[in-house]
Formats: structure tokens, C-alpha cells, sequence
């Protein structure tokens, strides 16, 4: 399987389940790959995407699985879908919220259960010098990882034929910078926690406390 700049931080993504996590949603699942691992951990998942070739492969996918817990997946646009308040006790968005009206983060944390957390693994315009520069750091850093990733599959003989690849999701190229992301996120998710990562991506937690507020 080729270098996947969002497979490298699931780990990351990981670190923030909450205690007793029982029921998760991730929207923009692709293939299923971070919902098996949350599976894996004894989680119940819901998980859709908006692509019906990508959910048709990540059933298939996962259907011979013996896992502890169930993977639900659907065919489905997050801004129509009608979510139940205080459902989830963790929500994961992968590389999927550049694709929706960013105020759709009130939504998920409106289903989020009390102390419940949400993760974005986002992406973001490049609009400063920095932004650019931290781009051309990427390219190079990448560019190691792909070919180690080559190399390991090559050497194991794990390597996938071209006909059994996965279909690839949809791509859009993100309108909003990370300061605008930062600004409106700080409105939506007072408390929220956001910090730029070095794949073209950001990560913003939040956590749902009880008094209606985010925690740092």
C-alpha cells in the first residue's frame, strides 16, 4: 500500500480516545482503515463517506474480518445527515472537512456525548511564507517515506496488484488557511486545540466537557 499521508497519523489520532469509548463515528472513511482499528479496540462504528464506489470497497474490505466490534457503513453527505444529540463518545474527520461548510463542526459536537472528543485531521490553504515553507520541508520528508514504504512492501512481496488497489476518494483543494481555520474553529469549539503537522495536514481536538466548554 502506498505511502497515505492520513494512515501515518492514525496513531496520533488514537491518543485521544476517551476512557470507556463505546461508540465512534468517522466521517470520510475511505476505505475503512482507521474504523477498523477502532473496532479493533472493542469500538462500535458508524462510518461514511459521501463516495459509493469508496463505501462498496470498504464493505467488501472489511466483510471477512473477525472483528470485536461492528463497523457500520453508509453512503452519506454529513451536512444531510441527521445526527442524534449525545450519540458519539468520539468523532473522527479525516481529510474530510475542507469538503463542507466548516460550520459543520456544530453539528458533530452537538452529537458528541458529555466528555466525548472530536478529531479533525484537516487540511488547509497554504496563505503565508510559512505555510509555504513548511510545504517545501514536507516534500522531501515525503518523498523518504514513500520510498521506504516501496521498499518494505517490495522486500515483503506485500506490495498490491494494480487490479486489487482500492478506489481513491474524491479530492478538493482546501479554501480555508489554517489562521482562518483557527479563528472560526475558536468560535465553534471554544476550548478546541489545534496544532499544524508537517503533511499538508493540521490536527484539532476537542473535548466536550460538561459545562459546555472545551478543555486545553
Amino acid at each position: 500500500m502506498p505511502f497515505n499521508h492520513n494512515d501515518h497519523y492514525h496513531d496520533l489520532l488514537l491518543r485521544e480516545l476517551p476512557e470507556s469509548c463505546r461508540r465512534a463515528l468517522e466521517v470520510g472513511c475511505g476505505t475503512g482503515r482507521f474504523a477498523q482499528k477502532l473496532a479493533l479496540r472493542g469500538i462500535e462504528v458508524d462510518a461514511i463517506d459521501v463516495d459509493n464506489d469508496v463505501v462498496t470497497a470498504a464493505r467488501e474490505m472489511n466483510s471477512t474480518l473477525d472483528l470485536p466490534r461492528q463497523i457500520r457503513f453508509e453512503r452519506a453527505d454529513i451536512t444531510h445527515l441527521t445526527l442524534t444529540p449525545d450519540t458519539y463518545d468520539y468523532i473522527a474527520c479525516l481529510a474530510s472537512i475542507h469538503h463542507v461548510p466548516f460550520e459543520t463542526v456544530q453539528k458533530l459536537r452537538a452529537s458528541l456525548t458529555t466528555n466525548g472528543v472530536l478529531v479533525i485531521l484537516g487540511c488547509y490553504r497554504e496563505a503565508t511564507i510559512w505555510d509555504h515553507a513548511i510545504s517545501l520541508l514536507a516534500v522531501p520528508v515525503n518523498a523518504i517515506w514513500r520510498a521506504a514504504v516501496f521498499f518494505r512492501e517490495s522486500w515483503s512481496g506485500s506490495r498490491p496488484d494494480r487490479g486489487t488497489q482500492s478506489p481513491s476518494a474524491p479530492v478538493a483543494p482546501p479554501s480555508m488557511s489554517l489562521a482562518e481555520i483557527r479563528e472560526d474553529s475558536a468560535e465553534y469549539l471554544p476550548g478546541r486545540r489545534i496544532r499544524r503537522l508537517l503533511f499538508w495536514r493540521y490536527l484539532l481536538v476537542f473535548h466536550n466537557m460538561k459545562a459546555g466548554l472545551g478543555s486545553d
